[in-house]
C-alpha cells in the first residue's frame, strides 16, 4: 500500500507512455524501462520501515536500485538492438522525444523547488559577473585620455585600443559559449571570469602599449565569454512564469556596472597623487588604479561562484542523473528552509535523462603519450562545439537564427555606435566653444621678462621676444606664428597642442623641455641648443580629465533604470516580441530628435532618452535567445549571436566616430534605419513566453 502511495506522489514527474524500452545503461544509472514487478519491489524497499500512512520516504534518494538488480533484470529481458547498429536518425528521434519529456518534467520540478533564497543568491553571484561585463565596456573609454599621454599613443593606436576589447569579447562569446554546452556552465564561467580578472589586473601594471593592448584583448575575451553563460546558467534555475521577469532584473547589473565604472573614474582618475613611480621608467598613475579597481566585481563573482552548483539541467542533458537530483534537492531544501517550511519533502524520485549519443573519444592511459591524449580530448571537444554551431543553422532553427542575427546586429550597430558618438559629439561641441574663446595677440614685444605661469588657448602673431625666460611653465593650445625669439631660455617646460610656425629662433637654449622638433613647423633655428629633453610622454591631468564625460556616462547608465524596471514588470505580460519591436521603434524615433541636439545639455538629454528606450529591447533579446534554443545548444547560440553583436559594435564605433564634426545626418539616419528594420523583423520571431525550456 505504501509503495503505491509513494508512486502516486511522483506521478507528476513520471511519463507512463511505455516508450522507455531499449535503454541499456552501462553505467549503473537507473534509466527506466524496468518491469512493473521490479518497480514495485523497488518501491517496497523505499518504504520499508514506514507506516502505511506515510506518503513518501523523507529526504532519501529513491531513484537508483542496486546495480546488481539492474544487471539481473537486463539478463531476463529480451536483448535490445545495440545502439551502434541502429540508424543515427532513429537515435536522434529517440533523444528528441526524451528531451521533450524532460523539458516538461523539469518545469514541474523547478515549480516544486519554488523561487526563493537559492535563486536570489545565484542572482547576485551572476549579477556581479554581468556587472563586470558592463564595466569592461566603459573602462577603455575612461582611461583613454590619460593612457594616450602616458603611453604616447597616436590617433590610430587610440582607435585600436578602443576596438580591441570588443574584438576580444566577440571571440570569447563564440568560443566559451560553445564550450559551456559541452563542459558545463559553472566550469566555463569560472574559466571566463578567471581570464578576465587575471589580465585586467595585469593590464594595470604593464607599461608598454603593446602589452597593454594584449592584456585588454585577453581580458575582453574572458568577459565576453561570461555573457552567454550567465543567461543560460540562470535561466535553467527559473520556472516559466518567473523566467522573463527575473532575467530582466538580472540585466540591471549591466547598468550597475556602467554606474560603478563612471563613479570610480570620476573619483579616482583626477586624483593625480594616487600612484607611484619607480625611477624614470615605471609610472603607476591614477588611471591605472582605476583599471585595478574595475576588476573587483569580476573577482568577487569568481570567488562566490565557487560555492554555487552546476546547472542540473545541463547535468541531466549529459546523463548525470544523480548529481542533478542532488542539486535540485539542494535548491528545494534551501528555498523551503528560507520560507519556514523545512518539513516539506522533495518528492521527485526519478528524472528523465535523454538518450546519450555522442560518446567522448578517449585514449587509454597505456596508449600514447599524455599530450596525445589531451590532443584527442581537445580536438573532440572543439569538433562537438563546431557541430553545435552548425546545428543552429539546420532547418529547424535556421530562420530563427538568421532573424535573431539581424536583430542583434542592427541593435548593436545603432546602440554601440551612438553611445560612442554621444561623448565624441559633446567633446566636439566643447572644442568648438573652447576655440571660440581663443585670445589673439598681434605684434607684441616682450623683453627681459620671466614667464612662470600657464599660457592657454592663445595665438601669438608677429611677436618679438628678446632675453625672455620661460621657466617651469605649461603651454596649452598655444600657437606662435611668424614670431622672433632671440637669446631666450626655456627650462622645465611642458606643452600640449602647442606649435611654432614660421618662427625665427636665435641663440636660444631649451633645457629639460618637451618642445620636440615636430612642433617647430617651417621655423629657422639659428645657434639654438636643446639640452636634456624630457623623455616619454607626460600626463596633463587638468586638460584631459573631463568631468563632463564621466557625468555623461553616469547619466546614460542611470537613465536605463526606468526601462529596466518597466521591461521586467511587463516582459511576461506583453511578451518578448512586442517588447523588442516596440522598444526598437521608439528608440528609432528618439534618434530623429538628435537633429535638434545643438548643445551639450541637449545631447546629454537625448542620450539618456535613447538609452532608456533601447534597454527593453536588449533585455527581451537576452530572454528570447535563451528560450528559443535547447539546453545543449543554448549557450552556443547565445555566444554566436552575442559575438555578432560585438562585431556590430566594432562597425558602429568605427563608422559613427568618423562623422563627428562632419555631419550628424549619416549617423542619425543609419541608426534609425537599422532600428526600424530590426524592430520590424523582430515581430516575425516566434513568441516564447508560454513555452518550457527545451
Amino acid at each position: 500500500q505504501g509503495g503505491r502511495e509513494a508512486n502516486q506522489v511522483s506521478d507528476d514527474y513520471r511519463y507512463q507512455d511505455g516508450n522507455y524500452e531499449g535503454y541499456a545503461p552501462n553505467d549503473g544509472y537507473y534509466r527506466g524501462g524496468d518491469e512493473p514487478a521490479h518497480e514495485e519491489d523497488a518501491q517496497s524497499d523505499v518504504t520499508e520501515g514506514h507506516d502505511e500512512d506515510d506518503e513518501v520516504y523523507e529526504g532519501e534518494y529513491q531513484g537508483i536500485p542496486h546495480p546488481d538488480d539492474i544487471k539481473e533484470k537486463q539478463k531476463q529481458r529480451a536483448p535490445a538492438v545495440a545502439d551502434e547498429y541502429r540508424d543515427r536518425a532513429d537515435l536522434m528521434a529517440e533523444r528528441m522525444e526524451d528531451e521533450e519529456q524532460l523539458a516538461h518534467q523539469y518545469e514541474n520540478i523547478i515549480e516544486e523547488c519554488g523561487h526563493g533564497r537559492f535563486q536570489w543568491t545565484l542572482f547576485f553571484v551572476l549579477g556581479l559577473a554581468l556587472m563586470a561585463d558592463g564595466v569592461e565596456v566603459f573602462v577603455v573609454g575612461f582611461v583613454l585620455p590619460s593612457a594616450e599621454k602616458d603611453m604616447c599613443l597616436s590617433s590610430s593606436n587610440k582607435g585600436m585600443l578602443g576596438l580591441i576589447v570588443y574584438l576580444g569579447m566577440m571571440v570569447g562569446a563564440v568560443m566559451l559559449g560553445g564550450l559551456a554546452d559541452k563542459l558545463g556552465r559553472k566550469k566555463c564561467l569560472i574559466v571566463s571570469l578567471a581570464i578576465n580578472a587575471a589580465f585586467a589586473f595585469l593590464s594595470s601594471f604593464v607599461q608598454g602599449y603593446g602589452f597593454f593592448l594584449f592584456c585588454r584583448l585577453i581580458s575582453g575575451l574572458g568577459i565576453g565569454g561570461s555573457l552567454p553563460i550567465v543567461f543560460a546558467y540562470f535561466s535553467e534555475f527559473l520556472s516559466r512564469e518567473k523566467r522573463g521577469e527575473h532575467l530582466s532584473w538580472l540585466c540591471m547589473f549591466w547598468m550597475i556596472g556602467g554606474i560603478f565604472a563612471s563613479a570610480m573614474a570620476w573619483s579616482i582618475i583626477p586624483h593625480y597623487g594616487w600612484g607611484f613611480s619607480m625611477g624614470t621608467k615605471y609610472h603607476f598613475h591614477s588611471w591605472r588604479v582605476f583599471v585595478l579597481v574595475c576588476s573587483l566585481p569580476c573577482i568577487a563573482s569568481l570567488v562566490a561562484l565557487k560555492f554555487m552548483p552546476e546547472s542540473p539541467r545541463f547535468l541531466l542533458e549529459i546523463g548525470k542523473h544523480d548529481e542533478a537530483w542532488m542539486i535540485l534537492k539542494q535548491v528545494h531544501d534551501t528555498n523551503m528552509r528560507a520560507k519556514g517550511e523545512p518539513e516539506r519533502v522533495f518528492t521527485v524520485s526519478y528524472i528523465k535523462t535523454p538518450k546519450q549519443i555522442d560518446e567522448f573519444i578517449e585514449i587509454q592511459s597505456s596508449t600514447g603519450t599524455w599530450y596525445q591524449r589531451w590532443l584527442v580530448r581537445i580536438t573532440t571537444t572543439f569538433k562537438q562545439v563546431w557541430d553545435n554551431v552548425l546545428y543552429c543553422l539546420t532547418a529547424q532553427y535556421r530562420m530563427n537564427t538568421l532573424m535573431l542575427a539581424v536583430v542583434w546586429f542592427t541593435m548593436a550597430l545603432s546602440y554601440y555606435g551612438l553611445i560612442v558618438w554621444f561623448p565624441d559629439m559633446i567633446r566636439y561641441l566643447q572644442e568648438e566653444a573652447y576655440e571660440s574663446r581663443v585670445k589673439i595677440f598681434d605684434e607684441e614685444e616682450v623683453s627681459h621678462f620671466t614667464f612662470n605661469f600657464t599660457l592657454e588657448n592663445q595665438i601669438h602673431r608677429n611677436g618679438e621676444y628678446r632675453n625672455d625666460k620661460f621657466i617651469g611653465m605649461k603651454f596649452k593650445e598655444v600657437r606662435f606664428e611668424d614670431s622672433l625669439f632671440e637669446e631666450c631660455y626655456f627650462e622645465d617646460v611642458t606643452s600640449s597642442e602647442t606649435f611654432f610656425e614660421n618662427c625665427t629662433i636665435i641663440s636660444t637654449v631649451f633645457y629639460n623641455t618637451d618642445l620636440y622638433e615636430h612642433i617647430f613647423i617651417n621655423c629657422r633655428l639659428i645657434n639654438s641648443t636643446f639640452l636634456k629633453e624630457k623623455e616619454g610622454c607626460h600626463l596633463d591631468f587638468e586638460e584631459e580629465n573631463d568631468f563632463l564625460i564621466y557625468l555623461v556616462s553616469f547619466l546614460g547608465s542611470l537613465s536605463v533604470l526606468p526601462g529596466n524596471i518597466i521591461s521586467a514588470l511587463l516582459m511576461d505580460k506583453i511578451g518578448r516580441i512586442r517588447m523588442i519591436g516596440g522598444s526598437m521603434l521608439i528608440s528609432a524615433v528618439c534618434c530623429f530628435f538628435l537633429f535638434f541636439g545643438n548643445s551639450e545639455s541637449a545631447m546629454i538629454g537625448w542620450q539618456c532618452l535613447f538609452c532608456g528606450a533601447s534597454i527593453a529591447a536588449w533585455n527581451a533579446l537576452d530572454v528570447i535567445t535563451v528560450e528559443l534554443y535547447p539546453t545543449d545548444k543554448r549557450a552556443t547560440a547565445f555566444g554566436i549571436l552575442n559575438g555578432l553583436c560585438k562585431f556590430g559594435a566594432i562597425l558602429g564605433n568605427s563608422i559613427f566616430a568618423s562623422f563627428v564634426g562632419i555631419t550628424k545626418v549619416v549617423p542619425i539616419l543609419l541608426a534609425s534605419s537599422a532600428l526600424v528594420g530590426g524592430g520590424l523583423l523582430a515581430l516575425r520571431l516566434p513568441e516564447t513566453r508560454e513555452q518550457v525550456l527545451m
